[in-house]
């Protein structure tokens, strides 16, 4: 059967969505050292699973799977003290941190799967 593409998988769609929304809103922002930071950090999850998504072993995929997944925690938490110096909205942040919530337990999801396949190898 055809490999799965990344572009197919829900959470690369999700984390690229949240990834987008955090570009816009933080847009005006004039803390450059800070955008920057967050907005990198947000770009780094669906680009990590599109890299491991790619990658022909699924050991390599794996790791890419797991920086993925230790980006979602770093932008979570960029995300909970941007809204304590009142660079997010709260009602905004605490949208995006459900969604980093989620789009983790979903990533977890699939290292688990791959996880599996790698043992029956």
């Amino acid at each position: 059967s055809m490999a799965m593409r990344f572009e197919d998988l829900e959470v690369w769609k999700r984390s690229g969505r949240l990834s987008a929304d955090i570009y816009k809103a933080l847009r005006g922002l004039s803390d450059y050292g800070f955008k920057d930071q967050i907005t990198r950090c947000s770009l780094s999850i669906p680009s990590n699973v599109a890299e491991g998504f790619e990658r022909l072993s699924q050991k390599e995929c794996l790791t890419f799977l797991s920086y993925a997944k230790g980006s979602c925690a770093e932008l979570r938490t960029q995300i909970l003290i941007g809204i304590e110096i009142g660079y997010i909205r709260p009602d905004i942040g605490k949208i995006w941190v459900k969604e980093t919530k989620e789009i983790s337990s979903m990533l977890a999801g699939l290292i688990r799967t791959k996880k599996r396949f790698v043992k029956k190898q």
